[in-house]
Order: C-alpha cells, then structure tokens, then sequence
C-alpha cells in the first residue's frame, strides 16, 4: 500500500470512517504478524496464539483510533506495533499472576452488589471502608452503564470473572477461545472499565 493511500485510510479513520479502518488494518495485519513473530515466549504458546493478540490489538484500534497522531510514514504500523506489544506484556502479566493470586483482590467470592462494591474499592485502590449502600445506588447503575458501552467481549469478561464469579476455563469454553486469550481479553476490559469509569472514588460516602 503506498503511502499516500495509507494516510488517506488512516485520515478517513480518525475522522469516524470505520470501513476505512478496516480495509487499513487488513493492509497492515502481515507486517504487524511479521513484527510479532518469535514474540511470544514458548512457555506461553499454549496459552495465546498471535491471532488473539491481534484480535484484542484491532478491538483497541477501534476503541482508540480517534486518540492516534499521525507523525510521519508507518506511524499507524508503529501504533499498531505498541498495541500489541502491550497486550502480550498484559496477557503474559496476567498469566503469571494466576500463580500467585493476591490475597483480597478477587471479587468471585462475593455475591450480587457487594461484587458491584469490591470493583470499585478495587478501582479506587482505598483502604479506607466506604458506605456500602451507596455504592450499591450509585456504583452498579454506573458499572452497568459503562459495560453497555463496551465491546461484547469485553464486557462479558468483566460480567462473568468479577461479578459471577465464573473461572478463566469456564469463560473459554463460553466463548470458543483459550484461557490465555481470555486473560488477555480480562486485562484489556479492565482498562477500559477503569478508564469510562473514571474516578471511582466518587461512589465512597466515608464514614467519620
């Protein structure tokens, strides 16, 4: 693809067109294999595919196209590349995170809205202990906002991992995927929620 075309894609997707993103990632989908290829450690290959890396990678292009600056020739490749890059380092981060879960992060354990609560206190990072009742008002209405606004892949991660308490092999098999791909998927979706959420410590009533 020369260059001219590819800026002329890469135009036309900033500005909202999303068959012109399409047709630029299916352009640039063998160089970015090429660039990934030998990436993923052998330890891991059992557990992701570069199809699932790419597969999150072209749903972030779509969430995040609108954010990206052209700077010059293969900067949409190079955008591409760093995507990708950092959902491997995430999807691998994660994998070995399982290993050794940390004590009083996981949320499958409790039920209903205090599953709501515990993303939230997650989010915030507080130690401090919040007025439940409003964050089960406020904090799920927000959190069922924000998973509607997400892609479905995504939003069925966080529906079935935190809030239904469902294992990384159970999600798999519902979605036809491995469980390294969901681990993958998890990282991302958490990124997203994180960031349409926004500031979650504004859900916290503290107690005197």
């Amino acid at each position: 693809m020369g260059d001219s075309a590819e800026r002329i894609l890469v135009d036309r997707s900033i500005e909202g067109d999303t068959s012109a993103l399409s047709e630029l990632l299916i352009r640039c989908d063998g160089r970015l294999r090429s660039r990934l290829g030998g990436q993923i450690g052998r330890r891991y290959r059992s557990a992701f595919s570069i199809d699932d890396v790419l597969q999150v990678t072209y749903t972030e292009a779509f969430l995040r196209i609108q954010s990206f600056r052209p700077t010059g020739d293969g900067a949409f490749l190079n955008w591409l590349a760093r995507i990708a890059e950092n959902t491997l380092k995430n999807a691998i981060r994660e994998l070995d995170r399982q290993k050794r879960p940390p004590r009083g992060r996981q949320v499958g354990n409790l039920a209903g809205d205090d599953s709501y609560v515990a993303i939230i206190e997650m989010l915030a990072g507080s130690q401090s202990t919040p007025s439940r009742q409003i964050a089960r008002e406020e904090g799920r209405q927000a959190i069922d906002e924000v998973l509607g606004m997400m892609p479905a892949d995504y939003a069925m991660v966080i529906r079935r991992f935190y809030l239904e308490g469902c294992t990384a092999s159970q999600i798999a098999d519902d979605l036809g995927r491995s469980t390294g791909a969901v681990y993958m998927l998890k990282s991302r979706a958490w990124e997203q929620l994180a960031e349409l959420l926004g500031d979650a410590t504004r859900f916290f009533s503290y107690l005197s």
